[in-house]
Formats: structure tokens, sequence, C-alpha cells
């Protein structure tokens, strides 16, 4: 389904904020049992439940900012807002990262006493778990129905939670069996996990932000050839995200059409890679293309 730009971030905003009600019950019930028991991990799994609260809130700032309409200064809008918001949630999880492994190996280093852990313990980190589950399928699924990165990027770090806490549980039933370091061992395996989550994220956010195409130029060199009109395309260059993604090219007409047929040339050009290639803005230059293949002065420039 289709939807515009204002109502595609309206509905983004909404996901955001049911979810961070539900990340906020999540942390506040981990915490509790994580400083009962005196468990590194539980409080490790807390602090990676935290991040998605403080993501939801950045996501929602994001979202916000990146709705606001082009100006002078920002021509293209400000759809990039969104991808930092996403990048910020990298941020936030390399910080919890450090942290943990800093609290886990310290306290394989000092030999700290096992943690105290009870069945409310298992019972709390056990519903969390049925939470964030709901949580990171609904989310991940508003994501792709929007094409929203910040909702992506969000759902993963909550099924990443979800494996962390279910790690949690098994490595709390080590500590019940005698293992007294099996919770810090866990905290590191939560950091990795951390770790992983950031990465991923970085990998889809860092494209966006440094331009790098968003379509093959030989399809739509192919797609604006098509055109009855067009002799050829060169200089064809695209950037952005799926959904918000421009593009610029050149094509050449026959030097025998007249400015007005020019004109019906590139619209029809614009308007087929905004369909079929589905650009939110196409920028089309023509150069008339003389008998014998030389080029003589362009009957339009960049169009608005």
């Amino acid at each position: 389904m289709s939807l515009g730009t204002g109502r595609r971030r309206r509905e983004v905003q909404r996901v955001l904020w049911w979810v961070l009600v539900a990340n906020l019950a999540v942390v506040v019930a981990k915490l509790a049992i994580g400083l009962r028991a005196g468990s590194i991990a539980v409080l490790g799994d807390a602090a990676h439940s935290g991040v998605d609260a403080i993501n939801n809130v950045v996501g929602i700032l994001a979202v916000r900012l990146a709705a606001t309409p082009p100006d002078d200064e920002h021509p293209y809008g400000h759809a990039k807002f969104e991808t930092l918001g996403a990048l910020a949630i990298a941020s936030f999880l390399s910080i919890t990262c450090f942290e943990l492994l800093q609290g886990s190996i310290g306290r394989l280093v000092a030999g700290a006493p096992p943690p105290s852990i009870a069945p409310l313990t298992f019972a709390v980190l056990a519903a969390t778990m049925v939470v964030n589950v709901a949580v990171a399928s609904a989310e991940a699924r508003y994501g792709r129905r929007l094409d929203s990165e910040v909702l992506q990027a969000d759902a993963r770090h909550t099924a990443a939670d979800v494996l962390v806490t279910g790690a949690v549980i098994v490595g709390l039933v080590v500590v019940r069996a005698g293992w007294a370091d099996a919770d810090a061992w866990l905290g590191i395996f939560v950091a990795l996990v951390i770790a992983r989550s950031g990465f991923e994220i970085l990998r889809t956010t860092v494209p966006v932000l440094v331009d790098r195409r968003a379509l093959d130029a030989g399809r739509l060199r192919r797609l604006a050839e098509e055109t009855p009109g067009v002799l050829s395309a060169t200089e064809i260059r695209s950037r952005g995200r799926a959904g918000e993604a421009f593009a610029e090219l050149t094509i050449r007409v026959d030097a025998a059409a007249d400015l007005v047929e020019a004109h019906r040339i590139a619209d029809t050009v614009e308007r087929r890679l905004e369909r079929e290639a589905g650009f939110a803005r196409v920028v089309v230059h023509v150069e008339p293309l003389a008998e014998g293949g030389e080029e003589t002065p362009p009957t339009r420039g960049i169009r608005p």
C-alpha cells in the first residue's frame, strides 16, 4: 500500500509512541529484577532494552524533523534526519556495549560472588520476552510497510533483545547450577550481540548519508531510452533511500523537435522514473541531437 509522505511519517510516529510505552515497561521490569538479583547480565539486558526506549525517543524527534518541508537552506528536504536518527541508535549501542564489557571483565577479574537468582527472576524475564517478541514482530511489519529506516533499525534491536533475554535466562540457570562466573561471561555475550546490532544499523544508514546511488544507472538508462522520443540518456545520477530518492539525467532528442515536444518527452521520462523506479523527484536535462550525432545548444535546462 502506498502512503503519502506526510501520512507515512505520522504512522511512523504513532508506532514509535506505542513501542516506547512497551519498552519502558520492559526496562522497569528488568531493572527491578536485575537489582534484586545483583546480576550484571540481567542489568545488561535492561540496558539493552533501555537503549530501545532511547531509540524510540530519538526516532520520534528524527521523524518530526524529517517531515519539515524543503526550504532555501535544505532544497532537497529533511529526510536524512530520519537516517541520522538510525545512526544515533548505533551510537547509543556502542556506549552500552562498552559499559557491559567493562563491567563483565571487572567482575571476572575481581571474582565477584554469584547473583542471587529467585524463581520470580525467570518469570519476569519470560514475560518481557513475550512482550518483546510482539513488539519486534509488529515494528518490523510496520517498518516494511511504511519503508521506515528508524522502525526497521529499532525492530532489529528489539529482536536482538529477545535473543539476549533468552540467553540470559539460560545463563541464569547455569549460575544456579553452580558456575558463578557464568553471569559475567553472559554479560560479555550480551555486549557482543549489541555490537552486532550496531554494525547492522551502520551498514544500512551510512550508504544513504554518503549519497550512494539509489538505483543502478544502467536500469535508469534503459527506462529513459525506452521512452518514445529519447535517442540516448547520459550523465545519470541518483541518491537517497527508497521512496524519497532523487535522480538527475540528461536525455538527447531529435534536434527537429520543437521546445514543446522536448518538454513533453522530458515530462514523460520524469513520470516514468517516478512511477516505475520509485523516485520522489527526477530532474531531466534535454540536449537536442542534430543529424550526424552532433549536439546543438540545449532547448531547456534543469527542470524545477
